[in-house]
């Protein structure tokens, strides 16, 4: 079956298509709330930023547990991009939130993420995203780079880039 999040995955080729779930993909739920909701019906296209950033914070502090994290010492959002791919509804059931290492550059780096269904409510896929994050201190008001150690956790982290319809990717 091809994953909704990786449209690219539906075309056949001589290897066989990517797991939906790679090893390095972490997994986070996290629950709707009722204020999540528009006047539509439907979350809220700013509560799905909301979503992705408590389950990146949930997954920063794992996988940097017993030090401190980038959490603590200074990081910032540098950029969003979403591709919803279909409307979410308030239920008492969480979403659950895919998420991986995108990118790493000198001062950051970027999360890819796929908000879906968790594996015992559905198969549906709400959004794909991506959020560039920067390491930030806040003394000097500058970038600051990533440690040699950092580097390392984030590589165990690592996937593909995100598979935006949009970008052709």
């Amino acid at each position: 079956m091809p994953d909704p999040a990786h449209p690219s995955s539906a075309q056949p080729s001589a290897e066989p298509p990517a797991p939906a779930h790679p090893a390095s993909h972490y997994r986070v739920d996290v629950p709707l709330r009722w204020s999540d909701m528009d006047a539509y019906g439907h979350v809220n296209n700013v509560q799905f930023l909301r979503l992705l950033e408590d389950a990146r914070v949930v997954a920063i502090r794992e996988w940097f547990l017993g030090r401190p994290s980038m959490l603590d010492e200074g990081i910032v959002v540098s950029r969003h991009a979403i591709e919803y791919r279909a409307p979410l509804t308030f239920r008492p059931a969480p979403v659950e939130v895919e998420m991986w290492v995108s990118h790493v550059h000198g001062a950051g780096f970027d999360l890819g993420y796929v908000v879906r269904d968790p594996a015992d409510v559905g198969d549906a896929v709400y959004a794909v995203a991506e959020t560039g994050l920067v390491l930030y201190d806040f003394s000097t008001a500058r970038p600051r780079r990533l440690s040699p150690d950092v580097r390392t956790e984030l590589a165990r982290h690592s996937g593909e880039p995100v598979s935006f319809r949009w970008a052709g990717r």
